[in-house]
């Protein structure tokens, strides 16, 4: 089943939660203050290169607020733009499976309590912070939810991985996503276009690889340069290739038409925070990016996954 209509030539999150759930769904995006072992210094100190000193989760609530504080405010903001709906608890910051099994359960079940209509629980994390009791712990919050599990690849290519310093390489989060989908738990897998060294080919490699698991959806975004960040550093020392608007816009109308059919899109670009952002500065117009997407489909008549079987 697809989720097409005549805006979208791919399937959209929007239309499949509302086909799902009946409802307009919002995620609200959770701070448990958890850290990250790529920062922490049991991989490493600096964090992948793109990362910026606060870490990821630029959109989430304070962590030192309660997570019901949390919800109630972004709730209350939500409700300005939309008036009812559902909501997903959506752990974004940092590492959202990297802490004590304790700690993980006792966040996990909280955020299922602060509203009645809760009906979901998204938690992002990395391929290589799980353990057969966090495993254990996500089958029986899946059993109880509808749980989606945000998994960080980034690029299938260990060059690139070693490059902006991922400390793991593609075969962890190849093992990640077999060992949820033994559990039946979702996964919806992150990638960046744009990256340091990499083709446009390679990019699509990264969807080619992506076809061959048992994956629900996919994040696209694209690489940006913020202010205090390794790859500042980088961008000056070595000045590579940012991709232009339409260079983007290309590539990625391209990777949805090699993805296949029956994955959900969450995003097809990012939300850089303004007082960071270096490059590219097309970012920022996140509409402008879409609308061009949609455009250049309908014009073209492509759809998602009509590349998929060459």
């Amino acid at each position: 089943m697809n989720y097409f209509t005549n805006e979208k030539h791919y399937n959209t999150l929007n239309n499949y939660y509302r086909k799902r759930f009946n409802s307009k769904i919002m995620k609200v995006a959770l701070n448990g203050n958890f850290s990250c072992p790529n920062r922490d210094g049991v991989f490493s100190n600096q964090g992948c290169i793109f990362c910026s000193e606060l870490g990821s989760g630029d959109f989430a609530g304070d962590k030192d607020d309660t997570l019901q504080t949390q919800f109630n405010d972004i709730q209350s903001k939500m409700h300005k733009k939309w008036k009812t709906g559902k909501y997903i608890a959506y752990f974004q910051a940092n590492t959202n499976t990297y802490g004590p099994i304790e700690k993980l359960s006792r966040l996990f079940n909280k955020a299922l309590t602060l509203d009645k209509d809760i009906i979901g629980l998204n938690i992002g994390t990395r391929a290589d912070c799980f353990s057969p009791k966090i495993y254990d712990l996500l089958e029986e919050l899946n059993k109880k939810t509808y749980l989606t599990i945000e998994l960080g690849l980034q690029s299938m290519h260990n060059k690139t991985l070693k490059l902006i310093n991922r400390g793991h390489k593609k075969d962890a989060f190849t093992k990640a996503v077999k060992e949820l989908r033994k559990r039946k738990i979702d996964v919806v897998a992150h990638i960046i276009n744009g990256l340091p060294e990499e083709s446009e080919e390679m990019m699509f490699d990264t969807i080619r690889y992506l076809n061959t698991l048992d994956i629900q959806g996919i994040k696209i975004h694209m690489l940006y340069v913020l202010k205090n960040t390794p790859l500042e550093n980088y961008y000056k020392e070595h000045s590579f290739h940012i991709l232009s608007l339409e260079e983007y816009v290309n590539i990625t109308v391209k990777q949805l038409r090699l993805l296949r059919d029956d994955i959900i899109i969450h995003r097809i670009t990012g939300d850089p925070p303004k007082d960071l952002l270096i490059e590219p500065k097309w970012t920022l117009k996140k509409f402008i990016v879409n609308n061009e997407i949609d455009k250049l489909m309908r014009k073209n008549h492509y759809y998602q996954g009509d590349l998929y079987n060459e």
